[in-house]
């Protein structure tokens, strides 16, 4: 993650100067006196133009406010917005002083999307909301804009050249299985030819290959990272969890060999409710010494953490395998956070929250922390594990989730289908979307740093 942000000034018409004194070359009386005025211009215009570029960003919010009903319009008409900033082929990703992850959602319906969540065969039918009836698109075409920089522009075939004979493992939850899909829908586009793309399901391992490139995208269902009560990819809703305070060899016998992990676990870590706990298991039946411990949510996500950073200095090769572990993705279940009704949770919310800074009061930052001084521990190691900080810029999409726009694998009551809002999906992302961002960041990284 990038270590500091910086606004970056737009760049503006500057005055030669050399050994701190301008310098103007001999010419004659007429000629001196029309490059005086010239400067002179040249410096109030500067200064008109330093003015607008700091007033611009505030008046950006007030101005989409008053344009939402033109912009619809405009949508629907076919009409293209110009975009405000494109994407470089390399962005400023060296740029240690930029951060990726302070920025704004910008209309652009000319480079997005990235892809047709129709056309993706991949594509999982819990994510696939213009499959399932949404109608409104809008949300395909918001491009994630940093201050003062560029992401990287999103190229399939060189990211497949960069994991030409490797393997790229997703570990996680849903939410990451979310993120592992759009990659998938990314790259896969780029491979016109179906007998040069696999996907294999085996048990908690879904695995999409290039066999062009001999190149490996997986997803492995780990929600809680060591071995749980929860560990079944489709049987897994449990009363309450229980893990197993010393066994991640199993998991871990998974990504193993992997040449980039992305590891994503919050979501089964937050309370469901607010006297929820959990239990965590010390020893075994077999050995006569179990023994179950309750405790808090975030005490065993503690737990999880340690047991993970010790199996990660222990038996990750620093020299071959890189590290990522993905911020926390809020959800929009309480839309008094945005101003709206907490009935209506995300369900008919069509345009992002536009309040640059946004934090939902609801989206919890103490896991993220405690997950990146864990990490943190590894540094001495000289193994860094790389934070995708990709909260803050999810928590402005409230329009970005299902809601009921998805393949129910339950038959829903009568009272459900009353109130949509009871069953709306406000956790998980519609693709195209939200997750083809935090992809681009992934990108940025693999690419250029």
């Amino acid at each position: 993650m990038v270590s500091q942000e910086r606004m970056k000034a737009e760049a503006t018409p500057k005055a030669i100067v050399a050994g701190g004194k301008m310098t103007v070359l001999q010419a004659p009386v007429g000629v001196r006196s029309i490059v005086s005025f010239l400067v002179a211009f040249f410096v109030v215009a500067s200064s008109v133009v330093f003015l607008f570029d700091r007033g611009q960003e505030a008046q950006m919010q007030m101005a989409v406010e008053h344009g939402r009903q033109g912009m619809q319009a405009k949508v629907a008409s076919g009409h293209q917005e110009p975009e405000m900033r494109g994407a470089t082929e390399a962005g400023d990703a060296g740029e240690e002083e930029c951060n990726w992850s302070r920025g704004r959602w910008v209309y652009d319906n000319v480079s997005r999307p990235l892809y047709s969540g129709l056309k993706c065969a991949f594509i999982f039918p819990e994510v696939a909301c213009d499959k399932y009836g949404r109608k409104d698109v809008m949300y395909q075409h918001w491009r994630w804009q940093p201050h003062g920089c560029d992401l990287p522009r999103f190229d399939a075939t060189k990211l497949l050249e960069n994991l030409r004979n490797k393997r790229l493992v997703f570990v996680g939850d849903s939410v990451n299985r979310n993120q592992w899909v759009s990659l998938v829908c990314m790259v896969e586009a780029s491979i016109p030819d179906d007998r040069l793309k696999t996907r294999v399901f085996n048990g908690s391992l879904i695995s999409f290959k290039a066999l062009e490139y001999n190149a490996t995208i997986d997803f492995y269902w780990s929600p809680l990272l060591l071995e749980s009560n929860s560990d079944n990819p489709i049987i897994h809703r449990v009363e309450y969890r229980i893990i197993r305070a010393d066994r991640i060899e199993k998991h871990a016998s998974a990504w193993r060999d992997a040449d980039i992990i992305v590891f994503n676990s919050y979501l089964w870590w937050r309370k469901q409710k607010d006297d929820m706990r959990m239990k965590v298991m010390y020893g075994s039946f077999e050995d006569g010494d179990a023994r179950l411990d309750e405790m808090e949510m975030i005490d065993g996500f503690e737990i999880a953490l340690k047991k993970l950073t010790e199996w990660l200095g222990e038996n990750i090769d620093k020299n071959k395998t890189r590290i990522f572990f993905a911020g926390s993705s809020p959800t929009h279940s309480w839309a008094s956070d945005w101003g709206g009704e907490d009935s209506n949770k995300c369900v008919n919310e069509t345009e992002p929250i536009y309040k640059i800074g946004y934090k939902a009061a609801t989206t919890d930052y103490s896991l993220m922390a405690m997950a990146k001084s864990y990490f943190g521990t590894l540094e001495p190691k000289g193994m860094h594990v790389q934070i995708l900080n990709i909260t803050e810029l999810s928590d402005y999409r409230k329009d970005g989730h299902p809601t009921v726009y998805r393949r129910q694998f339950v038959p829903l009551t009568k009272e459900q289908i009353a109130n949509p809002a009871s069953y709306a999906d406000c956790t998980h992302w519609c693709l195209p979307g939200v997750p083809d961002v935090w992809n681009e960041f992934l990108y940025g990284y693999l690419m250029y740093k």
